[in-house]
């Protein structure tokens, strides 16, 4: 079996424990709208003001929602005392990183999927133009490739849902920045050309961090 097919099989056993349970599609969907839906009556001024403060908006939301099903990436192993025995496998850690990987960033795209309609609605702004698309699905890349090796470093403590956002989110603060400024430029109807440099940004810490996270991962994991 190749290296892909076995991290798709690890994203497929992910995705149908998840259909069984719903905790993370759920809870991170209902902390999504909860958060949009304030944020609308928060700045609901004017729309010159709530097109200033949107992308953050949307940044804030997407990042807490993502910190959310991250923490949820190794915990169902860990208390189910199944971690090890998935380590354990006929597969190497690298593999159990791209199929865990690959499932976050799944949940993560479904949860925005539901959530940009939900934002758009609500703050009357063009979110599905070519260039926001390409900035939201970069970043979450990035995002998610970073927070799936934190996760993992995060089950192994004590006190597994606060760490893990003490210690991932200091990491993803360029590309959130990045995302947020490449955003405002986006849903302003900038080029393509505008976006470039944000663009750029987010690309090289995907691939740094890609590559960083893949090969850490194997220490990481081990208690």
């Amino acid at each position: 079996m190749s290296f892909l097919k076995k991290a798709l099989a690890i994203t497929r056993k992910d995705v149908l424990s998840e259909l069984r349970t719903k905790e993370i599609i759920f809870s991170a969907l209902v902390f999504t709208v909860l958060v949009i839906v304030t944020f609308n009556f928060a700045f609901s001024a004017s729309q010159e003001t709530t097109a200033l403060v949107a992308p953050g908006i949307l940044w804030v939301t997407f990042t807490f929602a993502g910190v959310l099903s991250l923490n949820r990436a190794f915990i169902p192993e860990k208390e189910e005392n199944c971690l090890e025995g998935l380590m354990s496998s006929p597969v190497s850690r690298e593999v159990i990183y791209v199929g865990k990987m690959l499932g976050s960033l799944l949940f993560m795209l479904i949860i925005e999927i539901i959530a940009l309609p939900v934002f758009a609605l609500l703050f009357n702004l063009p979110v599905f133009s070519a260039p926001l698309v390409t900035v939201t699905f970069l970043a979450t890349v990035g995002f998610v490739a970073v927070g799936t090796l934190f996760s993992a470093l995060a089950v192994n403590t004590k006190a597994r849902e606060m760490v893990l956002p003490i210690l991932f989110l200091p990491m993803v603060v360029p590309i959130i920045i990045s995302a947020v400024k490449a955003s405002g430029l986006a849903l302003a109807g900038e080029s393509w050309g505008a976006l470039a440099s944000w663009l750029q940004i987010i690309g090289a810490f995907d691939a740094i961090f890609l590559v960083v996270s893949f090969w850490v991962f194997a220490f990481v994991i081990e208690e």
